[in-house]
């Protein structure tokens, strides 16, 4: 018989994509299936980003990079993150990692250990809880409230922290409820870190592009007095439609940047070459793309959150970043993961539970406007004849 290390029984899973197999196998089985579920543009990689990745095959670019990526990436990303924020960060710190979940991966690792505890955002992306408990770590749930505009709360943030605490991970714009946190809730965190010098932060800034309304994204990499314990995640898999690329980059302060670069050697040796050129490509090019991306989702925007405050029993409050709706359905009779069930199944339009996103995900589920318009009008007429027509079973 096999044995296992027993760490490997605490590790969980991303749901979404449980959803998306689900929906995939409907739609293969002849089901019209309308996808809300899955957090992925629909929208394809600019042309010129591909070009730039073909160029790099026919250019010969088929070996080894430093694991830490290759120079004129880095230097790409600290420019971008110059010019959109007005940080300073040097190529040196700059990681380039197959995906943001590497630097979750990494960052959770370096701090996570049993007797520590690790705060991450709840309801929040599944994946921080999950390693928080691979590493014996105990996961300590910042609760992301409705009443908030699912912004985090500093002042309950900060009462969370104890002589334990080694890592606070934050998220804004956020995922699953496309809450923004405000500068006012921002300023207030980093004033109060002061008093727990020895808190590492992984600000996972993932959807910084993606704001609405005049929303101002605030990145953590503003503020220079906590820069020396910052982790800062992002990546192109949103903003330029590459999910499929697993393109990511992280900044890093010195002294945690060679083990971050020695996990890189000991577990993925380097990101593969044609994809980083491509992301050279994506950061020093033309930014049309993402722009009309994101009036599209705005324009969606509007329409699922209308849509979804006519539902029976659902209300909706209005996202400010990303591209993600967080109905409540208390009001529906439904438990949140049946319901989302049984729309697919009865239905056929894929949502996500809320409970997928953490214990205080439960009343709401995840709608993905990364759909076409017509693809939502069409999900939510669907909603409605499902939910005036059934009753909580």
């Amino acid at each position: 018989m096999l044995h296992t290390v027993g760490n490997f029984d605490r590790i969980g899973e991303e749901n979404a994509f449980a959803v998306l197999a689900r929906a995939t196998d409907l739609a293969a089985a002849g089901r019209d299936i309308v996808n809300l579920g899955i957090g992925q543009p629909d929208f394809p990689t600019p042309p010129h980003i591909v070009e730039a990745a073909v160029k790099a095959l026919r250019d010969g670019q088929h070996g080894y990079t430093p694991a830490t990526g290759i120079l004129p990436l880095r230097e790409a990303v600290a420019a971008d993150l110059h010019r959109r924020l007005g940080a300073e960060v040097s190529p040196g710190q700059v990681m380039i990692v197959p995906g943001g979940k590497v630097t979750m991966f990494a960052a959770i690792l370096m701090f996570g250990e049993p007797g520590a505890e690790i705060l991450y955002p709840d309801p929040g992306f599944p994946i921080y809880r999950s390693m928080i408990e691979y590493t014996g770590a105990t996961p300590v749930a910042v609760p992301i409230r409705e009443e908030n505009g699912f912004a985090f709360s500093a002042e309950e943030t900060l009462a969370l922290l104890t002589p334990r605490t080694r890592l606070l991970i934050l998220n804004s714009p956020a995922n699953p409820t496309g809450g923004v946190t405000p500068k006012r809730e921002i300023d207030a965190l980093v004033a109060g870190l002061a008093r727990f010098p020895d808190v590492a932060v992984l600000s996972d800034e993932i959807y910084g592009t993606m704001t609405y309304d005049g929303e101002e994204h605030v990145s953590l990499l503003a503020y220079p007095e906590i820069r020396d314990r910052l982790i800062y995640l992002d990546g192109a898999s949103k903003t330029y439609a590459m999910t499929g690329w697993r393109l990511g980059w992280s900044v890093w302060p010195a002294r945690l940047y060679d083990m971050a670069r020695k996990l890189a050697v000991n577990s993925f040796s380097c990101v593969n070459a044609p994809t980083q050129w491509a992301g050279v490509a994506a950061l020093n090019g033309p930014q049309d793309a993402p722009r009309e991306m994101m009036k599209a989702f705005d324009q969606r925007r509007a329409l699922v959150v209308e849509g979804l405050n006519r539902l029976p029993g659902v209300s909706c409050i209005t996202p400010k970043g990303a591209f993600y709706a967080f109905p409540n359905v208390s009001r529906t009779g439904w438990k949140a993961k049946p319901l989302a069930t049984a729309l697919l199944d009865s239905a056929g339009v894929a949502t996500i539970g809320g409970p997928d996103f953490g214990i205080h995900g439960e009343g709401f589920i995840r709608v993905s406007y990364a759909n076409s318009a017509e693809n939502i009008a069409r999900a939510l007429d669907r909603m409605q004849t499902f939910l005036s027509e059934r009753r909580a079973g």
